[in-house]
């Protein structure tokens, strides 16, 4: 039986990490609580992914194996305080993607100056002649 992956969001990197999961075999459903646009539907769509918009519906979400959150659903919702009080796994979309990738990661977290901090580290590297990629909400 294929372990149960739950995406909350279907931003760009939500929709592309349930097109992810469900191409290393998960058994993937999405839901956002906002709408979900059209483009994105439609690739999830055709990839055979279950999804949902509008809501988050607790019977659908609760049986996951693993959470992957998009970092927009603050960790006081109260569908992640279910899911935390349960013990579900929650990462990133980030956090999953890199799972399959044996790319060197530099990973930049904090409160404050995270975009600038990535965008000059990245500017220093392709500077250097680094073959360097930039992910995440950049």
């Amino acid at each position: 039986m294929s372990k149960r992956m739950v995406i909350l969001g279907a931003g760009e990197s939500g929709a592309g990490a349930a097109v992810l999961a469900k191409a290393k075999g998960f058994d993937v459903f999405v839901s956002d609580k906002s709408s979900i646009k059209p483009k994105y539907k439609e690739m999830l769509d055709n990839h055979g992914i279950r999804w949902e918009e509008g809501q988050h519906t607790e019977a659908d979400i609760l049986n996951a194996d693993e959470i992957v959150k998009s970092p927009g659903i603050p960790d006081k919702a109260p569908i992640i305080q279910l899911l935390k009080k349960q013990g579900t796994p929650i990462i990133s979309e980030i956090e999953f993607a890199g799972r399959y990738t044996d790319s060197k990661m530099i990973c930049i977290t904090g409160s404050n100056g995270k975009t600038t901090t990535t965008m000059l580290t990245y500017h220093i590297l392709r500077e250097a002649g680094v073959d360097v990629g930039l992910a995440g909400n950049v």
